[in-house]
């Protein structure tokens, strides 16, 4: 498949390189891919800046937002929460229609220190902002209970465990159900409409706290049933 990756941080490297590795097409999205290139530091996670990581993955090629999603059969955003939504608006309504939008974001808001609040809950999740925003994508929530390498390898992890979908539309779910699979992920839960994005983006609170806890990311939930 050709697949678009928005967003060249931690989130956005881990798909685009595990998506090409596995035969895709795959073009990584970004608002000025100059810009982009032209980053020399690691930023404060430590990803290495999109030039270097570009190097060592020539075949993922860098686009605008706009230019990134045409032709696309997916179209992944691995955007931050707050940049979610622009970052899909500047690829455009008319070209995302029809398509998958697989939502990694969760709505982190940093404004007041570590560790964020959300600045979605409750009631309404980022993931169906994104739906009532673009209403002809079909969008479908998941990867975002999980650190970036254990979206795309779950097997390092050493045991099995759970990955969640929220989504309107059976026929995306099953493309994305797919995608994880093909990374290793073995219990694939769907959890009904996008309405359920609620309950994984509330997960990120827990999540943050047990990595606090552990001192790592490497770990993920595993529903027991």
């Amino acid at each position: 498949m050709k697949i678009a990756v928005l967003g060249t941080g931690t989130v956005g490297q881990a798909l685009a390189g595990r998506l090409s590795e596995l035969g895709h097409d795959v073009v990584t999205g970004t608002r000025d891919p100059q810009a982009t290139l032209a980053r020399t530091e690691p930023d404060g996670m430590g990803t290495l800046p999109y030039a270097a990581w570009a190097t060592e993955h020539p075949q993922v090629t860098l686009a605008t937002f706009a230019d990134a999603v045409v032709g696309a059969d997916v179209v992944v955003n691995a955007t931050g929460g707050a940049a979610a939504v622009p970052a899909l608006q500047a690829a455009g309504a008319e070209a995302l229609a029809g398509k998958v939008v697989l939502d990694i974001s969760n709505p982190l808001d940093f404004s007041q220190g570590f560790p964020p609040t959300l600045f979605v809950k409750d009631t309404d999740s980022l993931g169906e902002q994104i739906q009532r925003e673009f209403p002809q994508a079909r969008v479908v929530k998941s990867l975002n209970t999980l650190t970036a390498e254990l979206m795309v390898r779950p097997a390092s992890l050493g045991a099995e465990s759970s990955v969640f979908l929220s989504g309107d539309d059976q026929d995306a779910k099953a493309v994305v159900a797919e995608l994880l699979e093909s990374f290793g992920h073995t219990d694939v839960i769907d959890l009904g409409d996008i309405s359920t994005a609620r309950g994984t983006e509330m997960l990120l609170p827990v999540w943050l706290r047990l990595m606090g806890a552990l001192g790592t990311g490497m770990f993920n939930f595993k529903i027991v049933r």
